[in-house]
């Protein structure tokens, strides 16, 4: 028992590796709560709000944790065979034996420490021709003529016992390339050989959001640690340094390493999109995926040059190796590969076994599918997942596929060329699997021709077993699992669209290049119906317009757990981080609803500023008196709209240099531009701000933010002639609600209309609600008096969150300032207001009249102006 419990890692009260000394509390707390959750293997919601050093502390718990992790499995090892040889072997013999595979241990870590820093050395050079040369002709793919009959056979389908690796080379050449690296300079963990180190998985909505990460993990302080002797286990403050032990062999280089600052092995996973470097197939039109595996299979001569032949294998290895080096970003990453004329794409994927830091976008991590084509396994892994605000809608989009009438009639055409073509050269397999293809392809072609006219006026939903029954019994007895399976390992969906784009560049009729690729998606659909057939709907609706209209079929889940499952079920912890997480109990009821309470913990910090840097305001009434409640019926009420309009003109003159205006709702927005322009109301807004408004494109909303910067940071806010700041006027949840930072005179006020309340008439979401209460009564919680009706909670909770989002915009590090302006009767309720943010709930202030808006408001920015 003593022997176990010296192996539990206490968690640290400080934390040695973090930049700033010392950190604030906030930062100690969170690092000990994300510590203390990966030792006791727990699922932790943590809120942490945007300018407290999130991601820095996030980055230094979970690294901390991971040394002291690998520090414990040697002590493990150690002392397993220390108490194996005390049972049958003299005490000094066993101390030997001890002694000995501490020196391995020790040889191990000094190899591949200079391995890597070979492998950095190697790069410098690289660079250093990269730079030294002003351009360099790409090596083109080696290629032969091709006849019609070389191009028809390309396009047969895999034999479906076929495994896969890189994608689809085949097992010759794929043993061939292992018996290779084995022999490649005793290299260690080769194809085949590699172990799976405990790592930490960094996943992020977007790679720009990821690209911030490797500037706060340079910023970490963790010593290089070499040739250790574990004398006394782990060290009570948490740092991962411990006494070392020379050895005569020990070089003066090794010295010089194990002075500097440890580099964790890192690498940044993305999609051949961003990683590919062929620029002889990126610059042709067509998918870039399929257009990379038929140069991986070499058919017809020709072969992607920068993966590597069997001969070859060093290659990889060496690209493994510098990915390993040092940390890269995405960008980073592909430059490596052009040094190195090797694809970084599969360099990547391949350094993924010996990584320690493994950064992702989320759909990578999310998808089952793609976390088997990386090859990434959770197994008793760290998952870190920040701005996980955005988890449960991503999660729900991921799991969405929808099928429109003229897709599945492309698909059907599509099987059936394809069929008549090749059925003679296709084995009796494909053949039997292709002919139920259709037959699928057909019946669901029915239904939809059957929902045509009964869905131009509304939508019906159905659900996945009611579905398959309105199929029919012609095809009742296929096994939806084994099409399943056909289709994934035969990848016949890409040879027949391959084949298609051929008809289609011929310019035969129906095969218009706009429509190759339909089969994909009808895959995709197909695929989705084999999940958790309770937690998914199907929802039939109508498109068009002008009496065209295109029946579509949407496949919807309702229930996000269901595919976030493996993942808590499979890591060792799971780690949901975001500025804004509140209501936390909204995630556990959506997300954690299967585990046991005792393994969900929950952190929430305040905010690194003062109290006094934050005013939160809620204004219930105008400038007239009239209530403001700007419920749905009400937003196109003239009078209100002018009332609204008066409400932002006085607090124009109040706030200085930048304000944010958010509405609920775009329609929302339109219908106050329109009164506000014939009332004269925008004239007057001009007269106090330089207005901008939120732009319909995404391509200008760059150029659009740019402009209000300026604006907001050259107006003088002491000259009473001149226009005092900006004024923007967004919407909540849209382009500028998430992942833009409206920092100092850019947000001196943050103003949010109304609730942003999701359309309740949305069939989509009248079903999740549905779900919810049934959920709700399954588990035995009938409601009570007293009792929130489930359906309602969540309905409430998608509206607070978004609320919350656009509301964290404003405060974005230490010494920044701003007042939150909340315009709506409806957040006078104590129940909503336990949704805010907890660094907000005991700031509120609720205003019962304007003037006391105005009063407040006053004072707050005239404390600020006399600190300047």
């Amino acid at each position: 028992m003593a022997a176990h419990d010296s192996l539990i890692l206490p968690t640290p009260d400080q934390f040695p590796a973090f930049p700033y000394d010392p950190p604030y509390s906030i930062q100690t707390d969170l690092m000990r709560h994300v510590y203390s959750s990966i030792e006791k293997k727990h699922v932790s919601i943590v809120e942490s709000p945007t300018g407290t050093g999130k991601t820095l502390s996030l980055l230094c718990a979970s690294l901390t944790w991971l040394a002291d992790e690998q520090q414990r499995a040697r002590k493990g090892k150690i002392s397993q065979q220390e108490a194996s040889g005390r049972s049958n072997e003299p005490t000094w013999v066993a101390s030997q034996a001890m002694q000995m595979r501490q020196r391995d241990l020790e040889a191990q870590d000094r190899e591949y420490e200079e391995r890597l820093m070979r492998a950095r050395k190697a790069e410098e050079k690289l660079r250093a021709m990269a730079r030294a040369r002003a351009t360099k002709r790409q090596r083109l793919a080696a290629s032969v003529s091709r006849d019609a009959e070389d191009i028809e056979d390309s396009f047969l389908p895999d034999d479906p016992d076929v495994t896969d690796d890189l994608d689809n080379i085949s097992p010759a050449v794929r043993a061939l390339m292992a018996k290779v690296e084995k022999g490649c300079g005793g290299r260690p963990w080769s194809e085949g050989e590699e172990p799976m180190c405990t790592k930490v998985y960094y996943a992020s909505r977007t790679h720009s959001q990821l690209t911030q990460v490797l500037p706060e993990l340079r910023k970490l302080k963790f010593s290089r640690v070499l040739c250790r002797t574990l004398e006394t286990g782990f060290r009570p403050d948490g740092a991962t340094t411990l006494r070392r032990r020379k050895h005569e062999d020990d070089s003066a280089e090794m010295d010089d390493l194990a002075s500097q600052q440890r580099q964790w092995r890192t690498v940044a996973l993305g999609s051949r999109k961003q990683l590919c470097i062929n620029q002889n197939i990126r610059s042709k039109p067509g998918d870039l995926d399929e257009k990379c595996r038929e140069l991986q299979e070499g058919k017809g001569g020709k072969r992607c040059p920068y993966l590597p032949l069997p001969g070859e294998g060093t290659r990889m290895l060496d690209l493994r190796d510098q990915i390993l080096a040092s940390p890269k970003d995405i960008e980073d990453l592909a430059a490596a590969g052009k040094n190195a004329d090797t694809c970084p794409y599969y360099g990547s994927r391949k350094a993924i076994p010996q990584a320690e830091l493994v950064t992702l976008p989320y759909n990578l991590l999310l998808q089952k599918s793609a976390r088997e084509a990386l090859g990434i396994d959770l197994t008793n892994q760290i998952v870190i997942i920040d701005e996980a605000h955005n988890l449960i809608p991503t999660l729900l989009s991921l799991s969405s596929v929808s099928v429109t009438s003229n897709i599945l009639s492309a698909s059907l055409r599509q099987v059936e060329v394809y069929y008549h073509k090749f059925r003679t050269r296709l084995s009796v397999v494909h053949s039997l699997q292709l002919r139920r293809l259709i037959s699928y392809l057909n019946a669901m072609i029915k239904v939809m021709e059957e929902k045509r006219g009964q869905t131009e006026a509304r939508s019906e939903v159905m659900s996945i077993p009611d579905y398959m029954q309105k199929l029919g019994q012609k095809v009742d007895g296929i096994n939806l699992l084994e099409i399943e399976s056909y289709l994934k390992k035969s990848k016949i969906a890409r040879k027949i669209s391959g084949y298609a784009e051929v008809l289609s560049a011929a310019g035969q009729q129906g095969f218009a290049t706009k429509a190759c690729l339909p089969l994909q998606v009808v895959e995709a659909f197909m695929l989705s119906l084999t999940g958790a057939r309770e937690d998914g709907r199907i929802i039939f609706s109508s498109t068009g317009s002008d009496g065209k209209f295109e029946t579509e079929m949407k496949y919807v889940l309702l229930n996000p757990s269901t595919t976030f499952r493996d993942i808590v079920e499979s890591a060792r912890s799971v780690i949901l981080a975001g500025g804004t997480m509140s209501p936390m109990s909204d995630v556990i009821a959506q997300l954690f609803t299967f585990l046991p309470s005792e393994r969900i913990t929950t952190f929430s910090c305040g905010h690194i500023v003062p109290q006094s840097h934050v005013q939160t305001l809620i204004v219930s009434k105008g400038p007239s008196g009239s209530l403001l409640e700007f419920k749905y019926a009400q937003q196109s009420n003239t009078q209100i709209l002018k009332e609204l309009g008066q409400t932002i003109i006085n607090l124009c003159g109040v706030v200085p240099r930048g304000m944010v205006v958010f509405f609920p709702s775009y329609s929302f927005m339109d219908a106050a531009r329109r009164v506000w322009g014939a009332a004269h109301i925008l004239e007057k807004f001009s007269v106090k701000k330089k207005v901008f408004w939120e732009p319909v494109e995404s391509s200008t909303v760059e150029l659009t933010l740019r402009d209000y910067a300026e604006a907001a940071r050259c107006c003088s806010i002491e000259a009473s002639d001149k226009r005092a700041g900006a004024l923007l006027f967004a919407v909540v949840g849209a382009k500028l609600a998430e992942g833009l930072n409206f920092s100092d005179d850019l947000a001196r006020a943050v103003v949010v209309i109304g609730l942003p309340f999701a359309n309740r008439n949305s069939p989509e979401l009248q079903e999740r609600m549905h779900y919810a209460n049934q959920i709700q009564e399954n588990r035995g919680h009938k409601k009570s008096l007293g009792m929130r009706d489930a359906g309602v909670e969540l309905y409430e909770n998608m509206c607070m969150n978004a609320v919350n989002q656009s509301i964290g915009r404003a405060i974005r590090h230490c010494s920044d300032w701003a007042s939150l302006v909340l315009l709506d009767y409806r957040y006078t309720s104590k129940h909503i207001q336990s949704k805010l943010p907890l660094w907000i709930q005991n700031r509120v202030m609720v205003c019962d009249t304007f003037g006391q808006t105005v009063k407040w408001l006053a004072l707050f920015y005239q404390e600020k102006k006399q600190k300047k």
